[in-house]
């Protein structure tokens, strides 16, 4: 889906994803000093606006300038503000400096894609900031509930873990993967409760580096 297919999707008076957070960030980041934070792909903002609740410096990116409308109108409703990027993040260049926390959660695209928006998220990272993707597990496509049907938008763990590594040597950067593996969610529907398989990684930046 392109940027015109998620502009229509998102324009509706209500939000599409629930108001929020995903279950996984609120532990996820439980422990990390509060900073600046960018959430790469934040459709409507759900996940940006949360850590903004919390006192993050928050910076929403996304290539849907509907999502990103959304997202501004759903900080404002929380009481609070971010900054609201439309710029694909495949592409985006982030500002000198980084960010202490870098979020991607569920942007579902093909490998090559897949690893660019990777390649965005760790430049964005300051010295000693968090990264945390989730995202649909290739798993889920055969043994879990929901999600994109195409492998070619599914992922791993490994996969993931591939793309930082080449990422940080392009960049010049060290990471330490904190955690990566499958992670279950368990998904109310009218038939009961379902599990979908997701992939979730961590890792932090070491030291300085090159920028």
């Amino acid at each position: 889906m392109d940027a015109s297919d998620w502009n229509a999707r998102y324009n509706t008076a209500e939000l599409i994803w629930k108001g929020e957070p995903n279950q996984f960030l609120p532990p996820e980041v439980a422990d990390l000093p509060v900073g600046r934070a960018v959430d790469l792909a934040c459709g409507e903002g759900r996940n940006a606006v949360w850590l903004a609740t919390q006192g993050w410096d928050v910076t929403g990116v996304d290539f849907s300038d509907v999502g990103i409308a959304k997202a501004g109108n759903l900080a404002t409703e929380h009481g609070v503000s971010g900054t609201w990027v439309t710029a694909d993040a495949t592409t985006w260049t982030p500002p000198v400096g980084g960010f202490d926390l870098v979020i991607v959660f569920y942007l579902q695209l093909p490998a090559q894609q897949l690893a660019a928006a990777l390649h965005t998220a760790v430049a964005s990272l300051a010295a000693d900031g968090t990264f945390l993707m989730v995202a649909h597990d290739l798993l889920n496509l055969s043994e879990g509930h929901g999600g994109p049907q195409s492998p070619d938008v599914l992922t791993t763990a490994e996969g993931v873990v591939d793309s930082l590594a080449a990422a940080e040597l392009k960049l010049g950067f060290e990471l330490i993967i904190e955690r990566a593996g499958r992670i279950d969610r368990v998904v109310s529907t009218p038939d009961g409760d379902r599990t979908a398989i997701d992939t979730i990684v961590r890792a932090r930046r070491v030291g300085s580096g090159a920028f």
